[in-house]
């Protein structure tokens, strides 16, 4: 089997590990979010209409509540549910415990964006390592970084290079 994709857009090592990762881990984030299980993460499962098909699709990603906000953040690019989110600008929300809430979602521009990222990490102590095991374009979601106090940008230039390899999205009831 061929790839038509330039080599420079095939996802590295890490990328295609993580992605075999939550593929093996999803189906079991989905059934343990609306039960209330706890997950080590803010998870909330995202239920977004396909931009093509019609169908629902259901995605347990990690939500980041900050400043009287809530934001979700594509770490793997605007692929699948991101552009999917993107199309419809609406989704439900399913909460640990099985909460649903209706949503309308507003794609946060990369500048604000890569201020938000700053604003939330920043008190954070920088670690080096993690940036270096998991590559330029492997990122976990600003949701999770911010729970373990983890911070692995630097620079305001890093923030908006994440910002516009990794969309964010604010979710506001609908």
């Amino acid at each position: 089997m061929t790839d038509d994709r330039p080599s420079s857009t095939r996802p590295d090592f890490r990328e295609r590990i993580a992605r075999w990762f939550f593929r093996l881990v999803n189906p079991l984030a989905r059934r343990m979010i609306p039960a209330g299980v706890a997950t080590g993460a803010p998870n909330i499962l995202l239920i977004v209409r396909g931009r093509r098909s019609g169908v629902e699709r259901t995605t347990p990603v990690a939500m980041l509540d900050f400043d009287g906000h809530s934001y979700v953040q594509a770490s793997y690019g605007a692929a699948g549910w991101a552009q999917n989110l993107r199309a419809a600008g609406e989704a439900t929300v399913i909460h640990s415990g099985g909460r649903r809430s209706p949503v309308h979602a507003i794609e946060v521009p990369p500048d604000e964006a890569a201020a938000i990222l700053r604003r939330v990490l920043e008190p954070y102590r920088q670690f080096h390592f993690v940036r270096r095991l998991l590559g330029s374009r492997v990122r976990p979601p600003v949701a999770l970084l911010r729970r373990y106090r983890i911070r692995i940008d630097d620079t305001p230039q890093d923030y908006l290079a994440e910002a516009r390899r990794h969309p964010l999205f604010e979710l506001r009831p609908a």
